[in-house]
């Protein structure tokens, strides 16, 4: 896969979105591709799979290259037994309704012979691990299983790329690792070349080859061995950032490493003053009291108990399919309860037979699909009829969309955002309202590690001014830095409860990279961020 001077400029831009681009990607490697958000990865990876300039207009000049065939003169469809693309969301992905359908669609879509498909599925389906699920409906796998379906539709054409865009940001940790397993099973034993895109670098850093670095829109990427790249890159994991704290060198790439030189820094940790957790004692905001929320005849949430106070920020964490989102909907009256109720504040019966207007000045909810809640045809009509709808000060929107990613352009049309930038706008619309309860179903989906700061500096904003803050994630760092207590569900129950520190660091699946880190055999770290280390230490941001 080979970039000659590749530069792409979209119509009606200022300035190209990528910028002589010139670099090889080694066959048979997994190449990360990492920068903040809207510095141009996307771009980049529609260029190798020809959806850049074909689908999305605009002009390219230079060439890429791959297995020979250049992608200005090949439109897609020409590509698709050569590369194979999976985006962020596996649900727009598919086209059939079972398992074993999906994975022969493409080759019948490419005319491949009946014996040919017939062979490839089954070796799609050991190669994944898909063998028990060949009959069943994709909408009812987790997300992990949806993935990887996903990407065994594409693999059946036998392409020698593999491009994925932010693959694992809707799963769950386990999920996530589900799917990483099976990237370096085709890497290693299949010889693919894999280019993935993604955000939370703490879980795929250790299993690249290669790093390519875009630091800014239009900037030159760089493009190197991991450990040299996360040295100089603006987004970098947590691990890395605690190796800068610490200062070693070179930095650590993985938990394992750098627990080995952990040693003298848990013993400068010893005498510092240990974070203080926050306590959510102020007015009770909502209340779940012995909720159970019914699909047909399944029970997707099951005697919750959950109280939320002003002030206070509370995570959601569970596996794919736990209830989060659904205990979310349940706040604003989208889900009617089959036992047990909801209680807002403010709000006097409850919410399923409440109009939607009155819930509305009581709670927000920012959904998992930010395109839910935006239906203007530019940014800036977005911002203007939300600050209108919520009563707000002119320009109030835009300064939120703009504090949380300031590149995002007025004049452009929502679907034409990144994912990340859609999101931001989104949490701009529902946030200038400011409702006392803001509910927010994985808010950092696309979100890069500057952009997730900026996010949680508003939500600590509000909740400091007695706003009650929930928010349904998977991002782990996240929730270790900003909330104050996590819920874990489980199969639609609450299994745990409590301050994050004690809840976060009980459960491997849930513990952040820097608490592992920082554990010994007499028991677990109470830090849980680079920046509670540096704080305690002392060290200059």
């Amino acid at each position: 896969m080979t970039f000659d001077d590749v530069t792409v400029t979209y119509d009606g831009a200022a300035a190209p979105a990528l910028r002589g681009v010139d670099l090889t990607i080694p066959e048979g490697e997994l190449c990360l591709l990492v920068g903040p958000s809207g510095a141009g990865k996307s771009t980049l990876l529609g260029a190798v799979s020809g959806l850049v300039p074909h689908f999305t207009g605009g002009t390219l000049s230079g060439r890429v290259t791959v297995a020979g065939r250049d992608t200005r003169t090949h439109r897609p469809r020409e590509l698709a037994d050569v590369v194979g693309t999976v985006g962020q969301d596996p649900l727009a992905h598919f086209v059939t309704e079972t398992v074993e359908d999906e994975l022969a669609y493409g080759m019948e879509s490419l005319g491949v012979p009946p014996a040919t498909m017939r062979r490839r599925v089954e070796e799609t389906l050991d190669l994944l691990g898909l063998a028990p699920l060949r009959d069943r409906p994709i909408a009812t796998l987790s997300g992990g299983q949806q993935q990887r379906v996903a990407i065994g539709s594409v693999l059946t054409s036998h392409p020698r790329v593999l491009v994925l865009d932010e693959p694992t940001s809707a799963l769950d940790p386990p999920a996530a690792e589900e799917v990483l397993a099976v990237l370096q099973r085709l890497v290693h034993d299949l010889g693919t070349t894999v280019l993935m895109a993604e955000h939370r670098l703490e879980r795929v850093v250790q299993y690249a080859d290669r790093v390519l670095l875009l630091p800014a829109p239009g900037a030159p990427p760089v493009l190197g061995e991991p450990a040299s790249v996360m040295a100089r890159s603006p987004v970098h994991p947590p691990v890395v950032a605690l190796g800068r704290v610490a200062g070693w060198t070179p930095l650590p790439l993985t938990v394992r490493d750098a627990r080995r030189r952990a040693g003298p820094l848990r013993e400068r940790l010893g005498a510092a003053q240990r974070p203080v957790p926050a306590t959510g004692d102020g007015q009770v905001l909502a209340a779940a009291d012995r909720l159970t929320v019914r699909r047909g005849r399944a029970e997707v949430l099951r005697g919750v108990e959950l109280r939320v106070a002003a002030g206070q920020i509370v995570a959601l964490m569970g596996r794919n399919g736990a209830g989060k989102s659904t205990l979310l909907r349940a706040f604003l009256g989208m889900h009617a309860p089959a036992s047990g109720g909801v209680r807002l504040a403010g709000v006097p019966g409850p919410p399923h037979r409440t109009r939607p207007a009155e819930l509305l000045r009581r709670a927000g909810l920012v959904p998992q699909d930010p395109r839910d809640v935006l239906f203007a045809e530019t940014v800036a009509a977005e911002c203007a009829a939300a600050d209108a709808d919520a009563g707000a000060a002119p320009g109030t929107c835009r300064a939120l969309v703009t504090r949380l990613l300031p590149e995002v352009p007025d004049a452009a049309h929502p679907r034409d955002l990144s994912e990340g930038q859609r999101l931001a706008l989104a949490l701009a619309v529902i946030l200038a309202a400011a409702p006392p309860l803001l509910l927010l179903d994985e808010p950092t989906r696309g979100l890069d590690y500057a952009a997730k700061a900026r996010l949680a500096g508003v939500l600590r904003e509000l909740a400091a001014g007695g706003h009650g803050v929930v928010l349904a994630t998977h991002d782990v760092e996240l929730a270790a830095d900003l909330a104050d207590r996590v819920v874990v569900l489980a199969e639609g129950e609450v299994v745990a409860d409590g301050p994050t520190a004690e809840v976060v660091v009980a459960s491997p699946a849930f513990a952040p990279q820097v608490a592992k880190i920082l554990a010994t055999p007499a028991g677990p770290a109470t830090w849980l961020t680079a920046g509670q280390v540096r704080e305690a230490l002392g060290v200059a941001p």
